[in-house]
């Protein structure tokens, strides 16, 4: 008798399907097992407002957490920058395989970089986090830009572009290239201009915590080096009490000496969405080899970012 399809929870948008599908495809070859995705609809995807107004934080992932703890689906598939920073109970994050590209990307008019944007230009985004470094970096450069509210999935956001409405859109590298629309990119935008969110181009595989055998065999996909910059990213981001539609931005990146990864650098940023006030920090260690030092590396660096400002900061909802 063959063992029965392992049920995984995906939404429905096109990068979802995507990148689940990818996931769904490598857990067979683990395990053996056919693998069928569930879709599932979240009120993230049927809201048409704007995410900072309806709190951001876990508005793609309640029900594929729900249908997780009801039975209803054996394992689920997130872009990791969605998950609450609090971790249920009763579920696991099993893995968190090998991160893809974390940069910002531009898609403008004509090809242009964002250096090369006219002044007055419009660039779409829906992140308070991407607005407000942008509109830091324009105005430390002598650029007058203008950051305009959208959202909808990454069709919708590039059709801007095309119908003349915008000058430019900026997404997620990683998005476009699990659909494989990378080279509709016209400017990757350097960590050092606008950080990433938290956790931003790696997946969260999640299933519940009693689980025990799905649980050891999907921690196969896991990448230590991801789980740890991640982990990190992301308790900087707790700490500061923010959630995903707050204004942070956060990189953990390996630094190395040849082959040997020697430390693990965190940099975090917190501002106004305008751009006229940033409070951007770093901090370099150990490479964490545990869940709790990761932790403590956010920590710390989210502490120095509150003595410097930050949290006044942080209250901040685009409307």
């Amino acid at each position: 008798m063959t063992e029965r399809a392992l049920r995984l929870g995906t939404r429905r948008s096109k990068l979802a399907m995507a990148q689940s599908g990818q996931v769904a495809e490598t857990v067979s070859q683990l395990t053996g097992r056919p693998v069928e995705l569930v879709e599932i609809t979240t009120y993230g995807d049927t809201s048409r407002e704007h995410l900072a107004q309806i709190g951001g934080t876990g508005v793609f992932v309640t029900a594929l957490r729900d249908a997780l703890l009801a039975g209803e689906v054996d394992f689920a598939v997130h872009s990791l920058k969605d998950l609450p920073t609090a971790q249920p109970d009763d579920l696991t994050l099993a893995a968190v395989p090998l991160r893809e590209d974390p940069r910002d990307v531009l898609i403008a008019r004509d090809g242009l970089t964002f250096a090369e944007l006219p002044n007055g230009a419009r660039i779409g985004t829906g992140s308070p986090r991407r607005m407000a470094q942008l509109n830091a970096f324009a105005r430390g450069h002598g650029m007058t830009i203008e950051t305009v509210p959208i959202r909808g999935n990454i069709d919708t956001r590039i059709g801007f572009v095309h119908k003349g409405e915008l000058d430019a859109v900026v997404l997620a590298a990683a998005g476009l290239s699990r659909i494989g629309r990378i080279d509709e990119v016209t400017d990757f935008l350097s960590v050092d201009t606008v950080l990433p969110a938290p956790g931003q181009g790696a997946l969260a595989i999640e299933c519940a915590a009693s689980n025990a055998s799905l649980t050891a065999a999907l921690a196969e996909l896991d990448d230590p080096y991801t789980r740890a910059a991640v982990t990190a990213e992301r308790s900087l981001l707790a700490a500061l009490e923010a959630g995903c539609s707050a204004p942070v931005g956060a990189l953990a990146d390996l630094l190395a000496d040849g082959q040997i990864v020697k430390e693990m650098r965190l940099r975090g940023v917190v501002g106004t969405t305008d751009g006229s006030t940033l409070v951007q920090l770093s901090t370099t260690g150990p490479v964490p080899e545990t869940h709790d030092q990761a932790l403590a590396l956010g920590r710390e660096l989210a502490a120095e970012m509150l003595a410097k400002g930050a949290a006044g900061l942080m209250g901040e909802r685009v409307l």
